[in-house]
């Protein structure tokens, strides 16, 4: 899953641990969202999109290879 965490955190200049505190995680965790080693939870990845003001859809978008497939395609 691709993000937009580290942009949006440089923005407001807040370091992993800013950030990690205002989510109530780790450090390391944020690192590795970061990083794309790691796609945060349901419930984390509102609450990162609460933090920003943004939607989930402004922060995190799916890593797909291709097009969708056509589910009318025979």
């Amino acid at each position: 899953m691709r993000n937009r965490l580290r942009e949006l955190r440089a923005a407001r200049r807040w370091s992993q641990a800013d950030l990690a505190d205002r989510c109530q995680v780790s450090r390391q965790a944020i690192n590795a969202i970061e990083t794309e080693r790691y796609d945060p939870s349901l419930p984390l990845a509102f609450t990162i999109a609460d933090v920003f003001g943004l939607t989930i859809e402004e922060i995190f978008r799916p890593d797909r290879a291709g097009p969708a497939p056509d589910p009318a395609a025979p």
